[in-house]
Protein backbone atom coordinates (compact mmCIF):
# COMPACT_ATOMS: atom_id res chain seq x y z
CA UNK A 1 0.00 0.00 0.00
CA UNK A 2 1.50 3.52 -0.95
CA UNK A 3 1.18 5.85 2.27
CA UNK A 4 0.01 9.44 2.16
CA UNK A 5 2.87 11.26 3.24
CA UNK A 6 1.74 14.18 5.71
CA UNK A 7 3.33 17.16 7.36
CA UNK A 8 1.95 18.53 10.43
CA UNK A 9 1.74 22.42 10.40
CA UNK A 10 0.74 23.98 13.83
CA UNK A 11 2.58 26.19 16.52
CA UNK A 12 1.26 23.42 19.47
CA UNK A 13 3.18 20.66 20.38
CA UNK A 14 0.36 18.95 21.65
CA UNK A 15 -1.71 19.16 18.61
CA UNK A 16 1.23 18.28 16.81
CA UNK A 17 1.61 14.95 18.94
CA UNK A 18 -1.63 14.55 19.34
CA UNK A 19 -2.20 14.68 15.15
CA UNK A 20 0.73 12.30 14.82
CA UNK A 21 -0.45 9.84 17.27
CA UNK A 22 -3.41 9.32 16.08
CA UNK A 23 -2.73 9.49 12.07
CA UNK A 24 0.01 6.96 12.76
CA UNK A 25 -2.74 4.15 13.45
CA UNK A 26 -3.75 4.61 9.88
CA UNK A 27 -1.70 2.02 7.67
CA UNK A 28 -1.94 3.99 4.68
CA UNK A 29 -1.00 7.39 6.37
CA UNK A 30 3.10 8.20 7.48
CA UNK A 31 3.74 11.25 9.32
CA UNK A 32 7.02 12.49 7.85
CA UNK A 33 7.52 15.79 9.97
CA UNK A 34 6.12 18.66 11.94
CA UNK A 35 6.83 21.76 12.15
CA UNK A 36 5.99 24.97 14.71
CA UNK A 37 5.89 27.67 12.17
CA UNK A 38 5.29 28.36 7.93
CA UNK A 39 9.37 29.06 7.73
CA UNK A 40 10.24 25.59 9.21
CA UNK A 41 7.43 24.28 7.30
CA UNK A 42 8.80 25.34 3.84
CA UNK A 43 11.97 24.30 4.58
CA UNK A 44 10.38 20.67 5.49
CA UNK A 45 8.25 20.79 2.46
CA UNK A 46 11.31 21.08 -0.03
CA UNK A 47 13.52 18.00 1.78
CA UNK A 48 10.12 15.95 2.71
CA UNK A 49 8.14 16.23 -0.45
CA UNK A 50 4.76 15.53 1.64
CA UNK A 51 1.67 14.70 0.00
CA UNK A 52 -0.41 16.64 2.04
CA UNK A 53 -0.40 19.13 4.41
CA UNK A 54 -2.27 20.25 7.54
CA UNK A 55 -2.22 24.06 8.55
CA UNK A 56 -3.17 25.87 11.64
CA UNK A 57 -4.06 29.50 10.93
CA UNK A 58 -2.77 31.26 13.94
CA UNK A 59 0.63 30.59 14.19
CA UNK A 60 3.77 32.78 14.99
CA UNK A 61 5.81 34.98 12.11
CA UNK A 62 3.93 34.11 9.73
CA UNK A 63 -0.25 33.22 9.60
CA UNK A 64 -1.11 29.95 8.13
CA UNK A 65 -3.57 32.18 5.40
CA UNK A 66 -0.29 33.99 4.47
CA UNK A 67 1.79 30.84 4.31
CA UNK A 68 -1.11 29.33 2.17
CA UNK A 69 -0.65 32.00 -0.03
CA UNK A 70 3.19 31.81 -1.03
CA UNK A 71 2.68 27.84 -1.48
CA UNK A 72 -0.31 27.94 -3.92
CA UNK A 73 1.59 30.57 -6.00
CA UNK A 74 5.06 28.33 -5.55
CA UNK A 75 4.42 25.17 -4.60
CA UNK A 76 0.58 24.08 -5.14
CA UNK A 77 0.27 21.14 -2.32
CA UNK A 78 -3.21 20.06 -0.86
CA UNK A 79 -3.94 21.74 2.56
CA UNK A 80 -6.41 21.00 5.02
CA UNK A 81 -6.67 24.06 7.12
CA UNK A 82 -7.44 22.76 10.86
CA UNK A 83 -8.31 25.66 12.76
CA UNK A 84 -10.19 26.47 16.47
CA UNK A 85 -14.28 27.01 16.26
CA UNK A 86 -14.11 30.71 16.68
CA UNK A 87 -15.96 33.05 14.23
CA UNK A 88 -12.89 34.94 12.83
CA UNK A 89 -11.06 31.71 12.51
CA UNK A 90 -14.18 30.48 10.50
CA UNK A 91 -13.81 34.17 8.06
CA UNK A 92 -9.93 33.14 8.03
CA UNK A 93 -10.44 29.19 6.93
CA UNK A 94 -13.28 30.12 4.00
CA UNK A 95 -10.79 32.57 2.87
CA UNK A 96 -8.04 29.61 2.35
CA UNK A 97 -10.55 27.41 0.66
CA UNK A 98 -10.81 30.50 -1.70
CA UNK A 99 -6.76 30.55 -1.87
CA UNK A 100 -6.61 26.48 -2.61
CA UNK A 101 -6.63 24.85 0.56
CA UNK A 102 -8.32 21.21 -0.10
CA UNK A 103 -10.55 21.06 3.73
CA UNK A 104 -11.24 22.04 6.52
CA UNK A 105 -11.41 20.45 9.75
CA UNK A 106 -12.41 21.81 13.46
CA UNK A 107 -9.56 21.42 16.68
CA UNK A 108 -10.69 19.20 18.91
CA UNK A 109 -13.13 21.03 21.93
CA UNK A 110 -15.62 21.16 23.99
CA UNK A 111 -17.86 17.88 22.35
CA UNK A 112 -15.66 17.23 19.48
CA UNK A 113 -13.33 15.40 20.78
CA UNK A 114 -9.90 13.93 19.94
CA UNK A 115 -11.64 10.65 18.78
CA UNK A 116 -13.55 12.22 16.11
CA UNK A 117 -11.36 14.47 14.64
CA UNK A 118 -8.91 11.68 14.39
CA UNK A 119 -11.05 9.73 11.99
CA UNK A 120 -12.36 12.55 9.87
CA UNK A 121 -8.96 14.04 9.47
CA UNK A 122 -7.65 10.90 8.43
CA UNK A 123 -10.37 10.67 6.17
CA UNK A 124 -9.94 14.42 4.68
CA UNK A 125 -6.17 13.67 3.81
CA UNK A 126 -6.87 10.59 1.64
CA UNK A 127 -9.29 13.11 -0.04
CA UNK A 128 -6.82 15.86 -0.12
CA UNK A 129 -4.33 13.28 -1.64
CA UNK A 130 -6.33 12.42 -4.40
CA UNK A 131 -7.49 16.84 -4.76
CA UNK A 132 -6.62 18.33 -7.65
CA UNK A 133 -4.83 21.50 -6.76
CA UNK A 134 -5.57 24.94 -7.72
CA UNK A 135 -2.76 26.73 -9.17
CA UNK A 136 -2.28 30.83 -8.60
CA UNK A 137 -4.28 31.65 -11.63
CA UNK A 138 -7.41 29.80 -10.16
CA UNK A 139 -6.50 30.27 -6.80
CA UNK A 140 -7.03 34.45 -7.36
CA UNK A 141 -10.17 34.19 -9.94
CA UNK A 142 -13.66 33.73 -8.22
CA UNK A 143 -15.11 30.72 -9.27
CA UNK A 144 -17.43 32.30 -11.90
CA UNK A 145 -19.71 30.29 -14.98
CA UNK A 146 -20.12 33.12 -17.00
CA UNK A 147 -23.58 31.65 -17.77
CA UNK A 148 -25.31 34.81 -18.51
CA UNK A 149 -29.55 35.94 -18.03
CA UNK A 150 -30.40 32.07 -16.77
CA UNK A 151 -34.09 32.10 -15.84
CA UNK A 152 -37.12 30.44 -14.67
CA UNK A 153 -39.34 31.38 -17.15
CA UNK A 154 -42.56 29.55 -14.62
CA UNK A 155 -42.84 29.36 -11.03
CA UNK A 156 -42.51 26.11 -9.39
CA UNK A 157 -42.66 24.48 -6.46
CA UNK A 158 -40.17 21.56 -6.70
CA UNK A 159 -36.76 21.59 -4.66
CA UNK A 160 -33.44 21.01 -5.68
CA UNK A 161 -31.15 19.01 -3.32
CA UNK A 162 -27.67 19.49 -3.35
CA UNK A 163 -24.45 17.67 -2.03
CA UNK A 164 -20.46 18.76 -1.88
CA UNK A 165 -17.47 17.73 0.43
CA UNK A 166 -13.96 18.16 -0.81
CA UNK A 167 -13.86 21.07 -3.06
CA UNK A 168 -17.94 21.87 -2.56
CA UNK A 169 -17.13 25.20 -1.08
CA UNK A 170 -16.23 26.94 -3.79
CA UNK A 171 -18.75 24.49 -6.56
CA UNK A 172 -21.59 25.46 -4.47
CA UNK A 173 -20.32 29.06 -4.49
CA UNK A 174 -20.18 28.87 -8.80
CA UNK A 175 -23.87 26.88 -8.22
CA UNK A 176 -25.60 28.96 -6.35
CA UNK A 177 -24.41 32.40 -7.51
CA UNK A 178 -26.16 31.68 -10.63
CA UNK A 179 -29.60 30.51 -9.65
CA UNK A 180 -32.57 33.38 -9.92
CA UNK A 181 -34.66 34.65 -7.34
CA UNK A 182 -37.55 32.39 -8.29
CA UNK A 183 -35.27 29.30 -8.27
CA UNK A 184 -37.00 26.28 -6.59
CA UNK A 185 -36.28 26.02 -3.03
CA UNK A 186 -32.79 24.46 -2.72
CA UNK A 187 -31.37 22.22 0.28
CA UNK A 188 -27.51 21.94 0.78
CA UNK A 189 -25.35 19.17 2.74
CA UNK A 190 -21.84 20.66 2.78
CA UNK A 191 -19.50 18.40 4.65
CA UNK A 192 -18.12 21.36 7.38
CA UNK A 193 -17.66 21.62 10.92
CA UNK A 194 -19.82 23.58 12.98
CA UNK A 195 -19.85 27.46 13.29
CA UNK A 196 -17.96 27.13 9.71
CA UNK A 197 -21.35 26.67 8.17
CA UNK A 198 -22.53 29.52 9.85
CA UNK A 199 -19.59 31.49 8.28
CA UNK A 200 -20.13 29.91 4.82
CA UNK A 201 -24.20 30.73 4.85
CA UNK A 202 -23.73 34.25 5.48
CA UNK A 203 -21.00 34.50 2.84
CA UNK A 204 -23.15 33.05 0.02
CA UNK A 205 -26.16 35.26 0.84
CA UNK A 206 -23.80 38.37 0.62
CA UNK A 207 -22.75 36.67 -3.34
CA UNK A 208 -26.06 35.16 -4.23
CA UNK A 209 -29.38 36.83 -5.99
CA UNK A 210 -30.94 33.80 -3.89
CA UNK A 211 -31.19 34.40 0.06
CA UNK A 212 -29.17 31.56 1.25
CA UNK A 213 -29.24 30.84 5.72
CA UNK A 214 -28.12 28.12 7.52
CA UNK A 215 -30.68 25.98 8.09
CA UNK A 216 -32.43 25.64 11.57
CA UNK A 217 -35.52 23.11 12.68
CA UNK A 218 -38.82 23.70 11.04
CA UNK A 219 -37.65 26.35 8.56
CA UNK A 220 -39.78 26.53 5.42
CA UNK A 221 -38.15 25.50 2.09
CA UNK A 222 -39.32 28.19 -0.19
CA UNK A 223 -38.34 29.37 -3.64
CA UNK A 224 -35.26 31.61 -4.07
CA UNK A 225 -33.86 30.46 -0.90
CA UNK A 226 -31.21 28.10 0.09
CA UNK A 227 -30.66 26.17 3.07
CA UNK A 228 -27.08 24.74 4.50
CA UNK A 229 -27.27 22.01 6.94
CA UNK A 230 -25.48 23.53 10.02
CA UNK A 231 -22.46 21.22 10.80
CA UNK A 232 -22.50 18.44 12.95
CA UNK A 233 -26.17 17.92 12.62
CA UNK A 234 -28.60 15.98 10.29
CA UNK A 235 -31.20 17.62 7.60
CA UNK A 236 -33.93 16.20 6.43
CA UNK A 237 -36.64 17.64 4.22
CA UNK A 238 -40.43 16.61 5.74
CA UNK A 239 -43.37 17.87 3.74
CA UNK A 240 -46.86 18.85 5.19
CA UNK A 241 -49.86 19.16 3.14
CA UNK A 242 -48.08 21.02 -0.14
CA UNK A 243 -45.66 23.01 1.87
CA UNK A 244 -41.78 21.46 2.40
CA UNK A 245 -39.63 22.35 5.79
CA UNK A 246 -36.78 20.96 6.93
CA UNK A 247 -36.20 18.55 10.35
CA UNK A 248 -32.41 19.23 11.91
CA UNK A 249 -31.26 16.81 14.55
CA UNK A 250 -28.75 14.26 15.60
CA UNK A 251 -28.32 10.92 14.61
CA UNK A 252 -25.16 8.47 14.04
CA UNK A 253 -22.76 9.33 11.90
CA UNK A 254 -23.15 8.45 8.51
CA UNK A 255 -19.79 7.18 6.52
CA UNK A 256 -18.19 8.89 8.99
CA UNK A 257 -20.57 12.26 8.13
CA UNK A 258 -22.56 14.18 10.01
CA UNK A 259 -24.39 16.63 8.13
CA UNK A 260 -24.93 13.28 5.55
CA UNK A 261 -25.79 14.14 2.17
CA UNK A 262 -27.79 10.66 2.15
CA UNK A 263 -29.43 11.69 4.82
CA UNK A 264 -31.20 14.36 3.16
CA UNK A 265 -31.27 12.46 -0.29
CA UNK A 266 -33.41 9.55 1.12
CA UNK A 267 -35.89 12.31 2.83
CA UNK A 268 -36.02 13.84 -0.62
CA UNK A 269 -36.72 11.21 -2.38
CA UNK A 270 -39.53 9.89 0.61
CA UNK A 271 -41.34 13.37 0.58
CA UNK A 272 -40.39 14.84 -2.57
CA UNK A 273 -40.27 12.11 -5.46
CA UNK A 274 -40.75 13.24 -8.62
CA UNK A 275 -41.26 16.55 -7.34
CA UNK A 276 -37.51 17.24 -6.61
CA UNK A 277 -34.15 17.45 -8.64
CA UNK A 278 -30.72 16.20 -6.63
CA UNK A 279 -27.18 17.51 -7.53
CA UNK A 280 -24.11 15.63 -6.40
CA UNK A 281 -20.83 17.42 -6.62
CA UNK A 282 -17.13 16.89 -5.66
CA UNK A 283 -16.06 14.87 -2.97
CA UNK A 284 -14.24 12.20 -1.35
CA UNK A 285 -16.38 8.85 -0.36
CA UNK A 286 -20.01 7.31 -0.91
CA UNK A 287 -21.77 10.13 0.94
CA UNK A 288 -24.69 10.48 -1.40
CA UNK A 289 -24.15 7.91 -3.92
CA UNK A 290 -27.10 5.52 -2.49
CA UNK A 291 -29.62 8.30 -1.89
CA UNK A 292 -29.43 9.50 -4.88
CA UNK A 293 -30.10 6.34 -6.62
CA UNK A 294 -33.41 6.31 -4.00
CA UNK A 295 -34.27 10.02 -5.92
CA UNK A 296 -33.98 8.78 -9.10
CA UNK A 297 -36.16 5.64 -8.31
CA UNK A 298 -38.37 7.81 -6.37
CA UNK A 299 -39.06 10.08 -10.16
CA UNK A 300 -36.60 12.79 -9.34
CA UNK A 301 -34.49 14.26 -12.15
CA UNK A 302 -30.36 13.84 -10.29
CA UNK A 303 -27.22 15.40 -11.94
CA UNK A 304 -23.56 14.24 -11.25
CA UNK A 305 -20.62 16.91 -11.21
CA UNK A 306 -18.07 15.56 -14.28
CA UNK A 307 -14.83 13.84 -13.15
CA UNK A 308 -12.68 16.95 -15.17
CA UNK A 309 -14.13 19.75 -13.07
CA UNK A 310 -14.47 18.24 -9.92
CA UNK A 311 -11.41 18.80 -6.82
CA UNK A 312 -12.24 15.18 -6.28
CA UNK A 313 -14.96 12.86 -8.25
CA UNK A 314 -15.48 10.26 -5.41
CA UNK A 315 -19.03 10.65 -4.67
CA UNK A 316 -19.92 11.25 -8.23
CA UNK A 317 -18.10 8.47 -9.27
CA UNK A 318 -20.08 6.85 -6.54
CA UNK A 319 -23.65 7.62 -7.48
CA UNK A 320 -23.07 7.04 -11.33
CA UNK A 321 -21.32 3.90 -11.01
CA UNK A 322 -24.81 3.29 -8.58
CA UNK A 323 -26.89 4.25 -11.65
CA UNK A 324 -28.53 6.92 -9.65
CA UNK A 325 -27.54 9.75 -12.09
CA UNK A 326 -29.76 10.82 -15.29
CA UNK A 327 -27.06 13.48 -16.55
CA UNK A 328 -22.87 13.92 -15.86
CA UNK A 329 -22.11 17.62 -16.52
CA UNK A 330 -19.68 19.99 -15.75
CA UNK A 331 -19.46 22.39 -12.83
CA UNK A 332 -19.96 25.11 -15.69
CA UNK A 333 -23.17 23.49 -17.10
CA UNK A 334 -24.62 22.30 -14.04
CA UNK A 335 -27.18 25.72 -13.29
CA UNK A 336 -28.44 25.51 -17.07
CA UNK A 337 -28.65 21.85 -16.68
CA UNK A 338 -31.20 22.65 -14.06
CA UNK A 339 -32.92 25.65 -15.64
CA UNK A 340 -33.38 24.18 -18.83
CA UNK A 341 -35.38 21.08 -17.43
CA UNK A 342 -37.54 23.56 -14.94
CA UNK A 343 -38.51 25.22 -18.30
CA UNK A 344 -39.24 22.12 -20.18
CA UNK A 345 -42.45 19.97 -19.55
CA UNK A 346 -40.24 17.00 -18.70
CA UNK A 347 -40.35 17.62 -14.97
CA UNK A 348 -44.25 18.15 -14.98
CA UNK A 349 -44.46 14.80 -16.70
CA UNK A 350 -43.05 12.68 -14.36
CA UNK A 351 -44.87 14.54 -11.86
CA UNK A 352 -47.81 13.45 -13.14
CA UNK A 353 -46.59 9.98 -14.38
CA UNK A 354 -45.91 8.77 -11.19
CA UNK A 355 -49.72 10.42 -9.49
CA UNK A 356 -51.47 8.37 -12.22
CA UNK A 357 -48.94 5.08 -11.02
CA UNK A 358 -50.65 5.93 -7.53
Amino acid sequence: MKQIKVLIVDDSAIVRKIFSQELSKHADISVVGAAPDPYVARDKIVSLKPDVITLDIEMPRMDGLSFLRKLMKYHPLPAIIVSSLTPANSEMALEALEYGAVEVLAKPGGSYSVGDMALQLADKIRAAACARVSGPAKVREPVALGVPGLSLKRSTHKVLAIGASTGGTEALKAVLMQMPLNSPGIVVVQHMPPRFTTTFAKRLDELCHIQVHEARDGDPVLPGTALIAPGNFHMLLKRVGGSYYVEVGTGPLVFHQRPSVDVLFDSVARFAGANALGVIMTGMGKDGAAGMLEMKKAGAFTVAQDEASCVVFGMPREAIRLGGVDKVVSLHDIPRTLMNFLNSDKGDLACNAKQARL
